[in-house]
């Protein structure tokens, strides 16, 4: 059965246009149409001009605006609203969505760089993106009736932030063992569990949900619901005091008999599974682009320090073993973008991808705390205090490894592919 469910890949695509509202979108341009190939650029890493401006944009936004609040951020376990809703406006919140819904119309490989942009300065405000556009506005997008769509796609656009509810206590990669249940009434549907670990949960204005509605179909017996957070019965629970991304709500929700309207049914009942499955697919490419991101502000961080700081006369950038370390550093960030990024354009061009996401996050997520931890050592005993950046990128690098997949989980999905000649 878990080979059945975890194989299903998703086959979304987007095809890049020019958005309907002011967000950088607008500023950058038509896109070409459809996805670029890789043929045409020669090379993974090369960026058409509407990409190579969109990257620059949402970096030159996370520098100025983003970077002065990391710090406080982190502390106060909160991102301003102010903040966000200059992500809206800025046009990331929204970049897949339709521009008949008031979205970007642009790919998925744009919403990539976005996260990696951002991450790049603050890997808690790069989640924030990542969790809206990889895996609700994905899910809502490809399984959502027109009704849902008109309903929900606007605001998600504009100004409302989505969650993604799906582990529990006792699922954790075991992702479908759900003791959440949906049990039909008067036409509606209420739900009933506690829901961990969930990702923007103080902020969302919606969830999309995951319950059991037939417990003797095993996995076969899930369904996905869209839930409004003010819907009777639902409850956010506390937030989470986390090693890292704290700035990046996690948070406990709370489902006591909550009425859902059986039009917000996210897909066929029965059907959650495979909901669950493509858009993780697709979020797993999403976390290794703000493991990519990460690991760069490290390495920028590391590579400024290193030509300051002098021992023995020199600067400590002058030492074989620091330029050493430095290139191998160099080496593994360069091999993880490669990889995140084939996995991204194999999406948009609606190729087969569930491997290259497996083991872009897999290599992505190993290679963040890699990085990290060297510009912790190179930083010396500066490193390990909060008034330099690096200490944090190091805790913040640490749920990579965990979250939508731990790495055990993705060494499993690649064996079962490549054991079956994928």
């Amino acid at each position: 059965d878990a080979g059945q469910y975890r194989d299903e890949e998703g086959r979304q695509s987007r095809h890049a246009e020019r958005a309907t509202h002011t967000s950088i979108l607008d500023a950058i341009g038509p896109a070409e149409a459809g996805p670029v190939t890789i043929g045409w650029l020669m090379s993974l890493t090369a960026l058409s001009e509407d990409e190579r401006l969109f990257q620059a944009s949402v970096y030159e936004f996370a520098d100025r605006e983003v970077r002065p609040l990391v710090r406080d951020m982190d502390e106060h376990g909160a991102i301003p609203r102010t903040l966000i809703d200059k992500l809206f406006s800025l046009g990331v919140m929204g970049i897949e969505i339709p521009d008949a819904y008031g979205g970007g119309n642009a790919s998925f490989f744009h919403a990539v760089l976005a996260i990696e942009a951002l991450s790049r300065v603050d890997p808690s405000v790069g989640l924030l993106v990542d969790v809206q556009n990889t895996l609700v506005i994905n899910a809502i997008a490809r399984w959502g009736h027109d009704g849902l769509k008109q309903r929900y796609l606007p605001e998600l656009a504009a100004r409302a932030i989505g969650a993604y509810a799906l582990s529990e206590s006792g699922s954790g990669s075991d992702a479908f063992a759900l003791a959440t249940r949906a049990v039909q009434r008067d036409g509606d549907w209420m739900l009933t569990g506690r829901k961990l670990w969930i990702s923007n949960a103080h902020e969302a204005d919606l969830f999309v949900v995951f319950a059991t509605a037939d417990p003797d179909a095993g996995y076969r017996g899930i369904t996905a619901f869209v839930v409004d957070r003010t819907s009777p019965g639902l409850t956010v629970g506390r937030k989470e005091d986390k090693l890292g991304i704290r700035a990046s709500s996690t948070c406990e929700l709370l489902l006591d008999e909550c009425r859902v309207p059986a039009a917000n049914v996210l897909g066929d009942r029965g059907k959650g599974y495979k909901v669950a499955i493509e858009t993780l697919n697709e979020g797993r490419i999403g976390i290794g682009a703000q493991m990519t991101g990460l690991a760069q502000g490290a390495l920028d961080h590391a590579i400024a320090y290193v030509k300051t700081r002098k021992q023995f006369g020199k600067s400590i950038a002058e030492f074989q073993a620091v330029q050493h370390q430095l290139a191998r550093a160099a080496t593994d960030l360069r091999a993880a973008r490669l990889m995140v990024y084939e996995a991204a354009r194999l999406r948009d061009e609606r190729r087969p991808f569930v491997n290259d996401a497996a083991m872009s996050k897999l290599f992505s997520s190993e290679m963040a705390e890699r990085v990290t931890s060297l510009a912790v050592n190179l930083y010396g005993g500066y490193g390990f205090v909060k008034d330099y950046p690096v200490e944090k990128l190091f805790r913040d690098a640490k749920i990579g490894q965990i979250y939508e997949g731990t790495s055990n989980l993705q060494l499993q999905t690649i064996a079962r592919q490549i054991l079956e000649g994928n």
